[in-house]
């Protein structure tokens, strides 16, 4: 009877562990899989676009994507850099290197009113002005803001990861 007891006992223990298991894993806010609400959809969308643009060599995202007065610091510069800035080094940088492709990994969205705050990973594969080709990894936070309807960039934090 007590061999019996114990091994149901084991068995009732091990049920529940799984079931306890099964719900914290289904529990977990996962935005790879899917944006939570419409603004976090469009605040991804306006990401993607931004990125799909500097690939394709399209500087107009600058002036549409950027508000005013963003500033933006990516790990490549040694400070923010505004968005007269960020149009100068992105000139310098389109005749230095032609993106080929790029995914982004969400990793978190979030959306209070009119500010949006999104943490990514990234793969980015191009071409230097010598043809040698490269893939470079790395992470970026980006801040938008809603201005008359539409999300613009006011800042950025990121880069390529250290070992790229």
């Amino acid at each position: 009877m007590r061999n019996s007891l114990y091994k149901g006992d084991a068995m009732k223990t091990r049920n529940i562990l799984m079931i306890l298991s099964g719900i914290l894993i289904s529990g977990t806010d996962n935005t790879l899989l899917a944006q939570d609400t419409p603004d976090d959809a469009a605040v991804w969308l306006v990401v993607q676009e931004q990125w799909d643009a500097s690939e394709n060599g399209d500087t107009k995202w600058m002036d549409t994507l950027l508000a005013t007065d963003f500033t933006g610091w990516s790990n490549s510069s040694p400070a923010p850099r505004t968005k007269d800035s960020v149009k100068m080094w992105d000139k310098f940088r389109s005749k230095q290197w032609k993106g080929k492709a790029h995914e982004l990994y969400p990793l978190s969205i979030v959306v209070h009113r009119d500010t949006a705050i999104v943490h990514y990973l990234y793969t980015n594969a191009g071409e230097n002005a010598a043809g040698e080709s490269k893939v470079i990894n790395g992470r970026y936070t980006d801040v938008l803001v809603r201005i008359d309807g539409n999300w613009k960039f006011i800042a950025w934090h990121g880069g390529a990861d250290d070992d790229d």
